[in-house]
This record gives structure tokens, sequence and C-alpha cells, in this order.
């Protein structure tokens, strides 16, 4: 068996247990909670009776016992089945798709630029520890990093959109426009760079210190003396050599912070008034939509595997010690 199917097979294997625990105790936690989607439903649309909502618990099933709830759940799954959503009246696997892709781009875009502006300034201030610009990049980055990302969120609000009026206060794209092609998605990335500045901007501290701090590390490695004395130029040693070996920690942060970014996502997008996936799941916490919320938290943890997954194969490119067999 080829060792790249041999890997993903591994992986596979090991995923599926996550899966199913991640399941179980999100249903458990669900089920300690008080109350239900009925009681949601009538703080929502008013007060009914006994008889009606019984009848309505009946509808959704949830006149039965977690034990068979969870079995019901479970075999509906294995099915491809994620259920009905009881806030939408839609099924969720629907509900999901629709808003899934909006959180997609989001997050890839935030990550991105987190990702390489934050490594680029990392070698810049790495390059020469100790001096003026390491220093001013270094507590910019610690002063970054400390700040919450919804206060952020708001400042650029406040300046860009109300003040300026540079840019839109919030939303995917600009309401019955009529806008196609180009322009609508010139729209939809003016609407984007609000929300990714303000997602994106911790990151980019965090992974700058990582860079940073690595390659200063690595500057008192002998290899780097060896290559000095080989004549190679300092250009070519920070970024041949110093800044390759240093990138390697930032990669495998980079997996490690799939989670943190998804969780963040729900503050942004409920600060920016965006209709995604972050919302969606706060959305069914309020309404207590467990069907949504299970497909939301399943469909997470599917997405952080997979990035996890791409951070081992993009490893084993950078560091050649690293084999996937």
């Amino acid at each position: 068996m080829p060792p790249l199917v041999s890997f993903f097979l591994r992986r596979l294997a090991t995923a599926l247990p996550v899966l199913a625990l991640v399941l179980a105790g999100s249903f458990l936690l669900l089920e300690a909670a008080s109350g239900d989607a009925v009681d949601s439903y009538v703080a929502r649309f008013g007060s009914m009776d006994a008889e009606q909502l019984a009848q309505l618990r009946h509808e959704w099933g949830l006149d039965q016992g977690p034990a068979y709830r969870f079995k019901a759940y479970a075999s509906a799954l294995a099915r491809g089945d994620l259920g009905w959503s009881t806030a939408f009246e839609r099924p969720v696997a629907s509900v999901i798709l629709e808003r899934l892709p909006v959180t997609l781009m989001l997050m890839g875009v935030a990550t991105a630029l987190a990702f390489f502006i934050g490594s680029l300034l990392g070698v810049v201030a790495g390059a020469n520890p100790g001096s003026f610009r390491d220093r001013f990049l270094s507590t910019s980055s610690l002063a970054l990093y400390a700040v919450p990302g919804f206060w952020l969120g708001l400042v650029l609000i406040v300046i860009f959109a109300v003040d300026l009026r540079w840019l839109p206060i919030g939303g995917i794209e600009s309401v019955a426009s009529g806008k196609t092609g180009f322009a609508r998605m010139a729209d939809i990335g003016a609407h984007l760079i609000l929300p990714v500045a303000s997602l994106a901007m911790v990151y980019l501290a965090l992974y700058l210190r990582l860079m940073r701090d690595r390659m200063s590390e690595i500057w008192r490695d002998p290899f780097v003396n060896a290559l000095k004395a080989r004549g190679l130029s300092r250009g070519r040693i920070i970024w041949r050599h110093v800044a390759r070996n240093a990138v390697l920690p930032v990669v495998t942060m980079l997996g490690l912070q799939a989670a943190a970014m998804l969780g963040g996502s729900v503050v942004v997008e409920s600060v920016f008034a965006i209709p995604g996936f972050g919302r969606l799941a706060a959305e069914a916490v309020a309404r207590r939509d467990t069907p949504l919320l299970l497909g939301v938290i399943l469909c997470s943890a599917i997405m952080v595997i997979i990035v996890n997954l791409l951070v081992d194969l993009a490893y084993g490119k950078l560091d050649p010690r690293v084999r996937v067999g």
C-alpha cells in the first residue's frame, strides 16, 4: 500500500472515534442544560397550553428519553441525515450548506493573511535580534495579541465605517444591490475587509512572535556558523536556512489554531452581522436547536481534522526529515 494512502487510512481511523466522542459529549452537555427547543419556541412566539406543548414535543421527538434520541440521531447520521432544524424548519444539511461558504471564505482569507504577513514580519524581526526593529515589532505584536477580537472589530467599525465611511458597516454584501459578476465580487470584498482584519490581526501577532522567537534560537545553532564560514550571504542564510527551519512551529500552530479561529468567527460574525457558520452556531444555542447545533459541531470537527491533515502533509514537505509513511 502506498505510504500516502496508508497515512490517510490511519488518520481516518483516528478521526472517527474522535468525532463520536465529540458528538456524544456535546449531546450530553445539551441535555444537561435547562429547557429545550419548545421552550425557546414559546418564548419567541407566545404562550401555548399544555396540550399544544405536548403535541409539539411529540412532533419534534422531544418526548422520548435522551438515550433513545441519541440512538435515533446516530442512526440517521449513519445514513447521511443530519436531522431537522426546529429553529429554521428546514433540514440541517441545507441550513449548514447555506451558511458554511461565507465562513470558509472569511476564515480562509484571514488565516492566509495572518500566516503570511505574520511569518514575514517575524522574519524581519528575527533577522536582527535585539535591534530597534525587533523590539518595535515584538512590542507591537504583544499589544495586538492582548486586544479582544470583538473590541477590535467595534473600533474598526467606528473608524472606517462610521466616521470615515470608507467601508460598509456590516453584512456580507449590499442588500438588493442587483450587482453581478466582478461588481458583486468587489462588493463582497469591501464587506469582508473589516471582519477579516479583526479576525486576522490577533493571529498575525501570534505567528509573528513564534517566527521571531524561533529564528532567535536558530541563529545560535552551530550550522549557522558553518554557513557563515562557507561564505554564504546573510540574505541567503536568513531565507534559505534560518527562516525555513523557523517556520515549522508556525505551521504546527496553524493547525492548532484552526479551532480557535473557528470559535473567533462566532464573535466576528455577530459583531459584523455576517450570516455565516459561526453566527449560525450562536443562533442554534439561543434557540436550543439540538440537531442544528450537533450538525454545526460535527462539521466544525471535520474541518479542524482536515486542516490538521493538510498541516501534517505540509510539514512533511517543509522538513525532509519527516516522512508521511
